[in-house]
This record gives C-alpha cells, sequence and structure tokens, in this order.
C-alpha cells in the first residue's frame, strides 16, 4: 500500500483528502503543521507528499527545499496545493522541485489522478541511464560524460533525465514543458529554451549538439559520436 503525507492547516480540507484517499487504498499520514511534518520526514518513508504553501511552523517552500535536499527523499513525487495562484507562486514552487500545482479550489478526483500518475511515473524510473559515454545517476542525481561531472540545476537534470529517456524520439515542446514544469504551466515557453542553452553549455562544445533542435516541434537526444 502506497503511503501518501497530506500537510495541510485546514482542517475541512485535509478531511476531504483523507476521506477521498482513503477509498483509493492509499494509505495516509497527515499534519497540520509544516514543522511536524518535516519533524516525520526525518525518519519515516512516504511514497508522494501533497503540500500546501502556507503553513504554521514551517512553511511549504522550506519543506520542499529539505526534501530536494536529502538523499533519500529528492526523487520523491510532490504536490503543491494552495491558495497561492498567482503565476509567480508556481513557478517558485516548480523550480524548487514540485512535481505538479493544484490550486484551491480544486477537484478531488483530478488531484487522485495526478497522484496516480506521478506514483506511476515514480515506479518506472530507472535507476542509471548510460548512452555512449552519458551516465545520469538518478539515485545521486549525478551527471558525468566520459567521467568527467557536469553540475546541473533540478530543473536541468530532470530536463536531461527526460531527453535521454526518450533517446532518438523527436519531443514537442509542450511535452517537455508540461513533464519538467507541470501541464498547468503558465510561465513563457521560452523558460524551456533558456534551460536547453544553459545544458549545451554545460555539457560543452564537444556533446552539446546531443540535444538537437527540431524544427517546430522541440528537441531531440542523439548521443552521437563528435566525429560521427
Amino acid at each position: 500500500m502506497e503511503r501518501v503525507l497530506i500537510v495541510e492547516d485546514d482542517e475541512n480540507i485535509r478531511q476531504l483528502l483523507k476521506l477521498t484517499l482513503a477509498s483509493f487504498n492509499y494509505e495516509l499520514v497527515d499534519f497540520e503543521n509544516g514543522k511536524d511534518a518535516y519533524d516525520y520526514l526525518q525518519n519515516n518513508k512516504v511514497d508522494l507528499a501533497i503540500l500546501d504553501l502556507m503553513l504554521p511552523g514551517m512553511n511549504g517552500y522550506d519543506i520542499l527545499k529539505f526534501i530536494r535536499s536529502k538523499a533519500t527523499l529528492k526523487d520523491l513525487p510532490v504536490i503543491i496545493l494552495s491558495a497561492k495562484d498567482k503565476e509567480l507562486d508556481k513557478i517558485m514552487g516548480l523550480d524548487l522541485g514540485a512535481d505538479d500545482y493544484l490550486t484551491k479550489p480544486f477537484s478531488v478526483l483530478e488531484l487522485a489522478a495526478r497522484i496516480r500518475s506521478l506514483l506511476r511515473r515514480s515506479k518506472k524510473d530507472e535507476r542509471l541511464i548510460q548512452i555512449n559515454g552519458l551516465c545520469i545517476d538518478l539515485d545521486k542525481r549525478t551527471v558525468t560524460i566520459h567521467e568527467e561531472p557536469i553540475e546541473l540545476t533540478f530543473k536541468e537534470f530532470e530536463l536531461l533525465k527526460y531527453l535521454a529517456k526518450n533517446e532518438g524520439r523527436a519531443v514537442s515542446r509542450e511535452e517537455l514543458i508540461n513533464q519538467i514544469w507541470g501541464y498547468d504551466f503558465i510561465g513563457e515557453s521560452r523558460t524551456l529554451d533558456v534551460h536547453i542553452n544553459s545544458l549545451r553549455k554545460k555539457m560543452g562544445n564537444e556533446y552539446a549538439h546531443w540535444i538537437q533542435s527540431v524544427r517546430q516541434v522541440g528537441y531531440r537526444f542523439v548521443a552521437e559520436d563528435h566525429n560521427a
């Protein structure tokens, strides 16, 4: 049974979530205080977390930062559930590492569908991706090319991982934005191009061409030999 953590200070919403998600046979752990959730995560395993942002004790942003900094939690699927519906709030949450962002009021059935999708995706994750000298270690969240390390931001890592998993396939801009930033992302589409350009620079001139631009579609990852 998958364990879902709910961190929500509104009693009515928390009870609604517990009632609904229990019907999908999830084991539920809930807290109304951010600090209590933080303490729980120090020594307990969960399969997915639902975070409000405005919490007593410790806010949701700080809990998310902790999750992404802790080795045993860094790949935990996280959904932010918040009344903060400004574009900047969503961008901040997603850039800090949230996998999804849902604003209140919300549909509990839609939330349940997003939970199922994230849990399926996390189970399918391979722990090591190796292609022609490229090594992406999903447990350590490290990237090397021919054993030379490349330091990437959270989003750059997720972007390279997704492209590498779909090696050889032209991945549309819409798919990349949906998968990396969330399908309700409303920021500028240029955000993707900025991250791609940064990723290419960090890979260096010898390997930047592995990320190919596909006109009127998006991008394709092909780990070709430099002289091929």
